[in-house]
């Protein structure tokens, strides 16, 4: 059968989601808890996959099991074994044409930026600390040109292509875009919603509207970063412990 299951973890311990040899990462971890669980080769499929030190609270994936596996003894066994740092916080029978990547419709981020002048030590590990006074309005006018379909060339990272292989399309439509806060502790939460999402683009988004709100950069300047085609012509980054994969949309949803 295909099992469907909801996925939180905290990205600081795994050098990203997806398998790679010789490091720790989610899906490692998880393809060899279930299957020593259910006792048969378990290889997981994710929603998106997240880079080293993101996080998730609502990634998605799919798997096949026996169809007599006992999923919720599975569940109680893999959260035993691989909790707090990876918990499924749901675990269910689903279509078997469901894949956990190419069914979903959307996915959110949402980033946490700590904004005062002394750090946190309880946020330390899931907030930005930025310590000059951000604009907010600025930011959030800043955020609203990126609504919509754009080439986002300028906001991801390019995987490296092989000789004859077509480039990656990086375009993208964005549905919302939303600033809240700061809260009286001083925190600010950007949550954005989209199809998908390419490589590094919700950091690197991140990084170019934390400059508006600093003032390195007008906020009316955006659409020329995104008509400019070219890494160099937005921000670096956001650091990666700011990030959570939030939600997956299915049809079913």
């Amino acid at each position: 059968m295909r099992v469907r299951a909801t996925v939180s973890y905290d990205g600081g311990p795994f050098h990203g989601f997806a398998v790679n040899e010789g490091v720790r990462t989610v899906a490692g971890d998880l393809d060899a808890t279930l299957s020593r669980v259910i006792g048969t080769p378990v290889v997981v499929t994710c929603a998106g996959r997240t880079d080293r030190g993101v996080h998730a609270v609502g990634q998605v994936v799919s798997f096949d099991a026996p169809d007599d596996t006992d999923l919720g003894r599975v569940r109680r066994s893999v959260n035993s074994l691989c909790g707090p740092s990876v918990v499924l916080r749901s675990l269910e029978r689903s279509d078997d044409d469901f894949d956990a990547r190419f069914t979903a419709t959307g996915r959110s981020y949402r980033y946490q930026v700590l904004n005062r002048q002394d750090p946190d030590p309880f946020l330390a590990a899931t907030a930005w600390h930025v310590t000059v006074p951000l604009d907010v309005d600025a930011m959030q006018s800043a955020a609203d040109h990126l609504v919509g379909e754009h080439d986002f060339t300028s906001f991801c990272r390019r995987r490296k292509v092989a000789p004859g292989a077509v480039e990656v399309n990086l375009v993208r439509r964005i549905e919302t875009v939303a600033w809240r806060g700061p809260d009286d502790a001083g925190l600010l939460e950007f949550a954005i919603t989209a199809k998908s999402f390419c490589h590094q683009m919700v950091r690197s988004i991140v990084g170019t509207l934390v400059e508006v709100g600093q003032g390195k950069r007008p906020a009316e300047g955006i659409p020329a970063v995104l008509a400019a085609r070219a890494r160099h012509a937005a921000a670096s980054p956001a650091p990666p412990h700011g990030l959570v994969l939030w939600s997956v949309r299915y049809p079913d949803a």
